[in-house]
């Protein structure tokens, strides 16, 4: 089958609407009834009117005793007035209707038993006081809910108030979703066998059953489809067969030799849109089989997610009626130029935390295969076509992928990485569940520039200063000089080489990383760790640009590991904790200190004076101890020099 290249790239805008001119999603209006404690979350088809008055009887709404308010008047607590219990006054609990005769309820705190048939009262009531009288809530006849609306658990005590048991609701829209490649693999399967060389866990299947049951749509999950024309044909023709409303077809719409989705939905239908000028998701594809919507998403999740909020959403919303899905709008500062290709929109997803008076942004991976740059993300940046990015510390817009007081409830780190931060972060959290640690992994010096820049709550830094042996304080006096800090200890680490099961090669120290074979992979400039290695091999009188690999780089010790682990390199410098994490080797070569830098004017903040107490508590360094590698004997101890 011929290899189709992108020909006509649409914003997504453009593609949008070709989508909707053609497709016409109101033409799938579709209604059923259904029982209203079953309709939580669904839309309303039509307007739904009460068939009771709520309530309909008058009733009391307090406890005491129900009267007329006239036999009251002039009753003062200098007038005090007896009632026949049974004759002028009655007992009533809230929510009684009101014995014939009566009109108004004295609360029980202000009635005065004298025997069981009388009682006393010292203040007048007034016509209707302390009663519910009848439609208060609703008349019958009135108006409950309009047509498109989506109903919410209050929706449905409203409804039952009103006498309504069943309501009319949009159908929702079926939506197949396809999934397709060789090389992809079912999650029960690779659970059972394990990770496989040249296989891919199917998690888009699952990722966009969540995204289409979360926009009100129903999920039609169909097997995987291998790379195969006519396989995928009959796959389509029997989504259509089945009467779905639209068909998700996942991956096969690029244009790799076996990416068959835009030809053969050329040859069943229509291609409305086969590219979009976007990143992620730029091989997105659009178009019609039998009048049905075919959105053609790419493998990459990141890029199927984005692609899906962008089409597959409005569409489903489009369907049901109601409006499309907006996230709320906040003015963030990223920490870093964010470039971007001209003519593409770009999808940048961050981390945010409010530092002072500003909301700091700071780029999470911008891979598309990166799931984890969604779970982790608070919102998301829009680059558009025309710049070339957005500069650091320039005010721009982003839409919330998370709950505002969330990013307003967090502490921000930038700075070295370190393997506690992480489990501090889960510690914080569980100690209050409101707040929220976001570490930033850029390399101590980024970090403890980030501080001057205003650009976090405190830096994580393990900076050696060669001439003195002396950790941190000499770049915080270099780059801080005129702001204040408070220095609080995080733990003594082991620095040491990270290393295949067994040492395969035989490393034992530095003069071994400039042996013929050997590749070495390397931290980025600016780390702690890469500091200390160019010290040691200078002490060494070793030449950096003998050791083979040591232009390459990565930003944290669990990426060292990882590289080794997957035989992308040899050997590389990191903790010890990270290397224990994947069972490999380590050859300890030098301790250091790790600290956490605060500036003054945030010490004093309830959010960070909880991050320290967490330091300080027994049970949390008894956890870092255990990864290994540490010592927490002055954890959360201040430094003062």
């Amino acid at each position: 089958m011929k290899r189709r290249i992108y020909l006509q790239m649409r914003t997504w805008e453009e593609a949008r609407q070709a989508l909707f001119e053609r497709v016409k999603p109101s033409q799938y209006d579709r209604t059923e009834i259904i029982p209203v404690k079953e309709a939580l979350t669904r839309v309303t088809a039509e307007p739904i009117f009460a068939r009771f008055s709520s309530p309909h009887y008058h009733s009391a709404a307090m406890d005491g005793i129900a009267l007329a308010a006239q036999a009251t008047f002039g009753v003062a607590e200098d007038q005090p007035k007896q009632l026949r219990v049974g004759a002028e006054a009655f007992f009533v609990d809230t929510g009684d209707p009101l014995p014939p005769g009566t009109d108004a309820v004295v609360m029980i705190e202000e009635v005065n038993q004298i025997d069981a048939q009388t009682v006393e009262i010292m203040r007048a009531a007034s016509p209707w006081q302390y009663v519910r009288m009848v439609g208060e809530d609703l008349v019958a006849s009135e108006l409950v809910l309009p047509p498109g609306h989506r109903i919410t658990p209050t929706d449905l005590g409203a409804l039952l108030a009103g006498g309504v048991l069943e309501v009319p609701v949009k159908q929702k829209p079926r939506i197949a979703v396809i999934p397709t490649g060789d090389e992809v693999v079912p999650p029960e399967e690779a659970l059972a066998r394990g990770p496989q060389t040249g296989k891919i866990v199917d998690v888009n299947s699952t990722v966009l059953k969540g995204l289409i049951e979360e926009a009100g749509g129903e999920c039609i999950p169909y097997p995987i489809v291998r790379d195969n024309p006519q396989t995928l044909t009959d796959a389509v023709r029997a989504a259509v067969r089945e009467g779905c409303d639209v068909i998700v077809i996942n991956a096969g719409s690029s244009a790799g030799s076996e990416d068959y989705t835009p030809a053969i939905v050329e040859e069943l239908g229509e291609v409305l849109v086969h590219g979009v000028t976007i990143m992620p998701g730029k091989p997105t594809l659009l178009g019609v089989v039998d009048g049905r919507p075919i959105v053609g998403v790419p493998g990459y999740t990141v890029s199927a997610v984005i692609s899906c909020d962008l089409f597959l959403k409005p569409l489903i919303a489009a369907m049901l009626g109601t409006a499309a899905p907006q996230r709320e709008a906040i003015t963030v500062v990223p920490t870093r130029r964010l470039p971007s290709k001209l003519g593409v929109e770009e999808f940048v997803r961050i981390r945010a935390g409010r530092v002072g008076e500003r909301i700091m942004a700071t780029p999470l991976s911008r891979g598309a295969g990166t799931i984890t740059s969604l779970t982790r993300a608070d919102a998301i940046i829009r680059i558009p076509r025309l710049l070339e990015g957005i500069e650091e510390g320039e005010e721009t817009e982003a839409e919330l992928l998370v709950e505002k007081a969330a990013v307003e409830n967090t502490v921000v780190i930038i700075g070295s990485h370190d393997l506690a931060l992480d489990l501090l972060a889960i510690w914080v959290t569980r100690d209050d569940p409101a707040l929220h640690l976001s570490s930033n992994h850029v390399g101590s010096l980024e970090g403890i520039i980030a501080l001057k820049k205003g650009y976090a709550h405190m830096a994580g830094s393990h900076l050696l200063e060669p001439a003195t042996g002396e950790y941190n304080l000499p770049y915080i006096q270099k780059f801080l000089g005129e702001t204040p800090v408070k220095i609080i200890h995080l733990a003594y680490r082991q620095q040491g080489f990270i290393l295949p099961p067994g040492n395969p090669l035989g490393i034992t120290g530095l003069s071994d990383l400039v042996r013929d074979g050997v590749r070495f992979i390397n931290r980025q400039r600016g780390s702690g760790t890469r500091v200390l290695l160019d010290y040691l091999i200078g002490k060494e009188g070793i030449d950096p640009k003998q050791i083979a690999g040591n232009e390459g780089e990565e930003y944290t010790h669990l990426g060292v590991a990882v590289a080794v682990a997957s035989g992308r390199a040899d050997v590389g410098l990191g903790i010890y904790g990270a290397a224990k994490a994947l069972d490999l080797d380590f050859v300890p070569i030098a301790q250091e200190r790790y600290d956490l830098i605060i500036p003054h004017e945030h010490c004093d903040d309830p959010r960070v004076q909880k991050v320290i107490g967490v330091l300080r508590s027994e049970e949390f360094q008894a956890e870092i101890e255990g990864l290994g590698g540490y010592d927490t004997s002055r954890m959360g101890e201040e430094i003062t020099g």
